[in-house]
């Protein structure tokens, strides 16, 4: 089986127009066999846009999620720790603990991040 995590932009397109997402994403996610994770990394950074007015989303996300069957992948200390390891190309704590995240459970981050390419982590083009 295969297993993916959704960074922050992956999320919400696919629940609010999953047109904007590549074939190759929409059928990795939408697959029944598929272990789809979004990280807590990725609520914490909604919160704090939707808190100064910037982002949206709806208010019972964790059951949203759950239904479409996406879990949570919260972080842990192996996780907070390996971000050390990582080279400085991105500045972003967000997308740097969720490779970190992705590195550790062996999950194929799904991004249209350019920078998250220059990591020595598994991504597809979202």
């Amino acid at each position: 089986m295969n297993g993916y995590l959704l960074d922050t932009h992956v999320i919400l397109w696919w629940l609010d127009d999953p047109s904007q997402l590549s074939d190759a994403a929409r059928k990795a996610i939408a697959d029944a066999d598929s272990y789809v994770f979004v990280s807590t990394a990725v609520a914490w950074e909604m919160a704090i846009k939707k808190s100064i007015g910037r982002l949206d989303f709806p208010g019972n996300l964790p059951d949203v999620l759950c239904a479409g069957g996406i879990d949570v992948l919260d972080i842990n200390l192996r996780h907070a720790l390996a971000v050390a390891d990582l080279p400085t190309h991105h500045h972003d704590p967000f997308d740097r603990i969720q490779i970190a995240q992705a590195n550790l459970e062996n999950l194929t981050l799904i991004t249209r991040d350019k920078l998250i390419r220059k990591y020595d982590v598994q991504w597809m083009q979202a």
